[in-house]
Formats: C-alpha cells, sequence, structure tokens
C-alpha cells in the first residue's frame, strides 16, 4: 500500500507540459522570447519577420483574390436572382391580365359589363397553366360571374366551345350568336348569359394561348 501512495505522490508531482514549456520560455534569452508587450518598439519587427517567414507567395495571393472576387459576384448574381423573382413573376403576371383584360373589353364591352370581363380575364390568367382540361377551364373561368349555375350543368354548355378549341378553330367574338353580342347584359336569360360568358372565357384562353405561343 505505501509504494502505491508513494509512486502516486511522485506522479502528481511532476510538471506538466505547459509547466515545463512556460518554464522554458522564462529561461530562454530575452531577445527570443515572445514580445508579449505588443506596444513595444521591438514588437512590430518580431511580426514582420514572421509575416516574411510565412508569408503567402504573391502568385497564391493573387489566385485567392480573384477566386475570392469570382464567388462574391457569384454569390450576388444568386442573390438577386432569388430576391427579385417573387416581384418579377407578380409583374408579369399583372401585365398578362391587364392585356387580357383589355382584349375582353375592346371585343365584349357593349353587351357585358366591364367588372364580369374582368373577373374572367383574371381568372382564365391564373388558371391557363395549370393542365386542366379545356372543359374544366371553361367553367372555371365562367364561375364567379354564374355563381347560381352548377359546374355539370356549365360543362354541358361549354361542349361546344370545348370541342372547337381542340379542334384548333378560331375563336372570336362571333363563336356567340350575334344576337347575344348585341343585347344588353340584363336583357339576356340566364342560360343566353351563360353561353355568352363560355364564348368570353373561350376567346380569353385562346388569347393566352397565342400571346404564349408568340416568339
Amino acid at each position: 500500500m505505501s509504494k502505491k501512495i508513494n509512486g502516486s505522490e511522485t506522479f502528481s508531482s511532476l510538471p506538466s507540459q505547459i509547466e515545463l514549456e512556460f518554464l522554458e520560455a522564462l529561461l530562454e534569452p530575452e531577445d527570443a522570447t515572445y514580445p508579449w508587450n505588443p506596444g513595444d518598439e521591438q514588437s512590430e519587427a518580431y511580426f514582420q519577420e514572421l509575416e516574411q517567414q510565412f508569408g503567402m507567395p504573391d502568385f497564391l495571393e493573387e489566385e485567392l483574390t480573384r477566386r475570392s472576387s469570382d464567388f462574391y459576384s457569384h454569390v450576388d448574381t444568386l442573390w438577386s436572382g432569388i430576391a427579385s423573382t417573387p416581384d418579377d413573376n407578380h409583374n408579369q403576371q399583372q401585365a398578362v391580365v391587364l392585356n387580357l383584360q383589355e382584349a375582353l373589353r375592346t371585343t365584349f364591352s357593349a353587351s357585358v359589363p366591364q367588372v364580369l370581363l374582368n373577373a374572367i380575364a383574371s381568372k382564365a390568367a391564373e388558371i391557363f397553366a395549370a393542365g386542366q382540361l379545356i372543359g374544366e377551364q371553361l367553367v372555371e373561368c365562367v364561375q364567379t360571374v354564374l355563381p347560381t349555375w352548377g359546374k355539370e350543368d356549365l360543362l354541358v354548355l361549354a361542349r361546344p366551345f370545348t370541342y372547337a378549341m381542340r379542334s384548333s378553330e378560331s375563336q372570336n367574338a362571333a363563336s356567340a350568336p350575334s344576337n347575344l353580342q348585341n343585347s344588353e347584359w340584363t336583357a339576356l336569360s340566364e342560360v343566353e348569359k351563360a353561353k355568352l360568358s363560355l364564348a368570353i372565357a373561350s376567346y380569353a384562353l385562346t388569347q393566352l394561348n397565342k400571346s404564349q405561343s408568340e416568339p
């Protein structure tokens, strides 16, 4: 037991590595030790010597500077693209809606209230790229202006326009009977309003398709 105690005391009494290094630094000549006081005049010369010893070669420094510049330039490009995308998309979508509303007003404003034309144009621009069937697109375009109509009934009325659009026939104001275009909206029956609304939706979707295919 006494041997273990003596060995333990001997081991604990040995100086640590940190203590040895500190003692070595104290015993070194004064001009070879680290300049603990940065304000000392000799400190600047000491640090300059270190920079010369461990300095980066000029060609590596130039390469690092160039690569850093390229990296941050690329980051700025990515960031500006991310930051501007939502606004750009919104502005582009808004321009599409405004142009379509103007086209519908030019063609149908004599018989259909402007607020209804604007509603159909906005919905058409919103769902144009949704990948729905043509009949479903037509119905969704007019449901906001024909709230009392059921979807199935509107799909039946939309069939002639669906067939014409599938066969790539030109859709224009003549798609609706001329008597509907020349009548006041309030004077039309519910069925006539539905047919005219579907004709307007068909015209709007056709205009969007044409504008997308243009270079």
